[in-house]
């Protein structure tokens, strides 16, 4: 009898833990995974993937689980104290100490605890963390279980979850189903995750990680700076023009009028391509320049993006808050914030960031401080935007070539200046390898 008792214990937690897996793994299981095994001819595959893509449905997947765990949970006390319980009570009272009811109440409290503990364990710990770590075999291995669950429990569900959106109405709450949804935040934690795991490679983990911020972006942060921006006057020559175009790395350059903040259009070389093998009359470069988009420097990427594509063009002026050029951006630009620099046979790509065998880092004065924040596993609170800025901003005036400076745990020293901007810096983490003008 005992051991008839023991197996029916085993084989209630065993219910309990295939309802707490099945419920897990119906919330973490990725639905794309599930269409491609059905698509593939996975029987269990093509059963489990109408309950995952309709809301109502997963709702009742969800439900049948949770009766089934209070039911079996319930069964499984009542039994435990039946069959257990009372068997423990003469052994209580052998040993002389407590008798009577309070012999009784010792080994019903003995049962609880033992089932609670093994419950805990067995039925909700473990599938769980199998549920989260396996969710598709998890999620397939247990529809067998919970296809005659449903059926069963048909009733109840439609009952329960009738009431359950009563009490939600009354609580002036919205019913929003059991849906896959995750928040930035957690998508990249998922991805981290998988970069962890081995499932991502480096660049894909970076790519997919500037993705997700790029709603975090600016203009200004993408954009070519005033003092890079190659332009023309409107009044040169078409003769100077052609000299300037054939020198120039760049399909199109900004046309203005006495100064760079008055950017009136934009040429395109191949409307001057098209105008000298036409033959036409003489024109003026202010007949062949195009019209040129304008947007705030606050603008953020994925807005950015959008605001191109809106208007069918590849560049845009970049205004301050003052009506003022601060710089122009490109696709090429916003593009490079999510695949890295894309330079092109014309146009060289911006430095990158070099391993020196001393162990410093030799990092562009350009490269923009998120990018040497993940480079040098650091973290910096500063509103500068690029490696240069962070550095002058830190030492609080023009930097010249050989001065150094620590902003939080990262080391830093001004290796070349140009035009009062460093170019190039030298870089290591305080502690790792100190440079060598450091005390």
């Amino acid at each position: 009898m005992v051991l008839a008792a023991i197996l029916i214990i085993v084989a209630l937690l065993l219910v309990n833990a295939v309802y707490v897996g099945a419920e897990f793994a119906a919330v973490s299981v990725r639905r794309s995974r599930i269409r491609q095994l059905a698509e593939d001819g996975n029987p269990l595959a093509r059963w489990l993937l109408p309950s995952l893509e309709s809301p109502a449905a997963l709702d009742r997947y969800i439900a049948a689980c949770q009766i089934g765990i209070t039911l079996s949970s319930l069964v499984l006390g009542a039994f435990a104290q039946a069959a257990i319980a009372g068997r423990l009570v003469p052994l209580l009272e052998g040993l002389g100490r407590l008798q009577g009811a309070a012999a009784q109440s010792a080994s019903a409290a003995l049962v609880l605890l033992g089932l609670t503990v093994a419950q805990v364990v067995l039925s909700e710990l473990v599938p769980k963390s199998l549920a989260l770590q396996y969710p598709t075999q998890t999620a397939l291995y247990t529809l067998v279980p919970m296809v005659p669950s449903l059926w069963l429990y048909r009733p109840f569900i439609r009952w329960l979850n009738g009431a359950g959106l009563l009490v939600l109405r009354l609580l002036g709450v919205s019913q929003q189903g059991h849906r896959h949804i995750h928040s930035p935040d957690e998508i990249e934690l998922l991805i981290a995750e998988s970069r962890d795991g081995g499932l991502l490679a480096p660049d894909e983990h970076r790519r997919l990680q500037r993705a997700l911020r790029l709603n975090l972006r600016q203009a200004k942060h993408l954009m070519v700076p005033r003092t890079r921006i190659s332009a023309i006057e409107v009044d040169t020559p078409l003769d100077e023009v052609l000299e300037l175009v054939a020198r120039s790395p760049y399909s199109r350059l900004p046309v203005y009028r006495d100064s760079l903040d008055n950017i009136v259009g934009m040429l395109h070389t191949k409307d001057l391509v098209r105008w000298l093998a036409g033959n036409e009359p003489p024109v003026t470069l202010a007949t062949l320049m195009r019209p040129i988009a304008s947007l705030h420097q606050s603008v953020t990427a994925d807005r950015v993006l959008r605001q191109l594509r809106e208007r069918r063009s590849h560049q845009a002026l970049v205004v301050d808050e003052f009506g003022g050029t601060a710089g122009l951006l490109t696709l090429e630009d916003v593009l490079s914030e999510l695949l890295g620099d894309v330079g092109d046979e014309f146009k060289q790509g911006d430095p990158s960031a070099e391993v020196l065998p001393d162990g410093r880092m030799r990092l562009p004065g350009t490269m923009s401080v998120e990018d040497a924040a993940m480079l040098l596993a650091a973290r910096f609170d500063t509103d500068s935007t690029t490696v240069g800025g962070l550095v002058t901003a830190a030492l609080g005036h023009l930097p010249e070539a050989g001065e150094s400076i620590t902003v939080g745990d990262v080391a830093f020293e001004v290796e070349r200046v140009v035009e009062r901007v460093p170019r190039s810096v030298l870089a290591v983490r305080v502690g790792d390898r100190p440079l060598e003008d450091q005390p």
